[in-house]
């Protein structure tokens, strides 16, 4: 290959993914053989289970939602260290970004409008996916078209805050609402550290919803304009995007973080979103670090494994097997720190 026809972006690639070993070859010393073959079964079922067009279809009571589900499932397979090129699942890495590509509408929203009623959830999780292939990706022309992808999802993102500074179901929606808003602000901070443009008011709003929606105890609420306690999942999850932001010493988000510590037990609960739930307090403890990830991973792995089904698949949340498998592994394989948005 001749590099000097390479643009920076496919030499910086190329350096990525030639500095990612396989998972065997570098287990870190939290993950034991038991997790690691845990880790592998579960790959090997998200591989089993793609559809021809790239997609993966949620199978439980809350309808198809192939982008989100397609998106979570790739973020599993980076998760091991595979990329669109490289590693033992790179072909299905590959699959799903062209079947998300396929899907962005002229209008920035990434969406199967049949399917799929709302769409930023999905639109969310796809940029970020999206934006971690682009940063690993060396084929030129294809680095292209995801940058026109992710710019136009930006985009959509910016035009679609609500007044507040959050957002809601889906992009005319014209509210907000504490789970969406953390989506969108995790795809745009994976977007701006893959080197895309962002506005930073839309961040800098986004974040101010979050406090906003702060209670005294450290819990989040649903809404800024709903009353009430705090949600747990939710707490959880805008713990995750304030350490995105950088805001390890944000003393709401030290509270935030304790609050979710003290009421999203590892045994199942989690009002129904348990799944959900750890998927961002996972995050928010491994980029912490220390003993209190320490003893969450060690934990939570524990009653993971325990909840593994003979064909290597988790159910989650009554959202089906594929969302609760990504997000299982997802939490396992932190510790690889593969993926850029999840890294300390």
């Amino acid at each position: 290959m001749r590099t000097s026809r390479l643009s920076k972006p496919a030499l910086l690639s190329l350096l990525f993914c030639a500095a990612i070993p396989a998972q065997e070859d570098l287990r870190p010393e939290s993950v034991s053989p038991e997790i690691h073959r845990a880790i592998q079964r579960g790959l090997q079922y998200l591989q089993r289970t793609q559809n021809s067009d790239g997609s993966w279809r949620s199978a439980g009571n809350y309808g198809s939602y192939p982008t989100a589900m397609t998106a979570l499932a790739g973020m599993a397979l980076l998760g091991s260290g595979s990329t669109p090129t490289r590693g033992r699942y790179w072909q299905a890495v590959r699959n799903a970004s062209a079947h998300l590509l396929v899907l962005a509408q002229p209008d920035g929203v990434i969406t199967a409008p049949s399917e799929e009623g709302r769409s930023m959830y999905g639109h969310g999780f796809s940029t970020m996916f999206l934006a971690q292939v682009y940063g690993m990706e060396v084929d030129e022309r294809r680095q292209k078209e995801l940058h026109g992808v992710l710019t136009r999802a930006i985009k959509l993102i910016a035009r679609s805050q609500s007044r507040a500074g959050g957002w809601l179901y889906s992009p005319d929606s014209n509210g907000d609402e504490g789970s969406v808003t953390v989506t969108q602000i995790q795809s745009l901070r994976a977007c701006r550290n893959a080197g895309i443009t962002v506005p930073v008011s839309t961040i800098k709003r986004a974040i101010d919803y979050i406090k906003k929606c702060a209670n005294p105890d450290g819990s989040i609420r649903y809404s800024a304009s709903s009353g009430g306690g705090g949600r747990p999942p939710i707490t959880a999850a805008a713990v995750a995007v304030l350490y995105n932001a950088g805001k390890y010493d944000d003393p709401m988000a030290e509270k935030a973080l304790q609050y979710s510590q003290r009421t999203l037990p590892i045994n199942g609960s989690g009002n129904g979103h348990h799944y959900y739930s750890h998927l961002y307090l996972a995050q928010a403890l491994y980029q912490r670090g220390g003993e209190d990830w320490d003893q969450y991973y060690a934990r939570m792995a524990e009653w993971l494994l325990r909840q593994q089904r003979r064909d290597g698949s988790w159910t989650g949340d009554g959202v089906g097997t594929i969302y609760g498998t990504s997000i299982a592994l997802t939490i396992l394989q932190l510790p690889y720190a593969y993926v850029p948005i999840y890294q300390r």
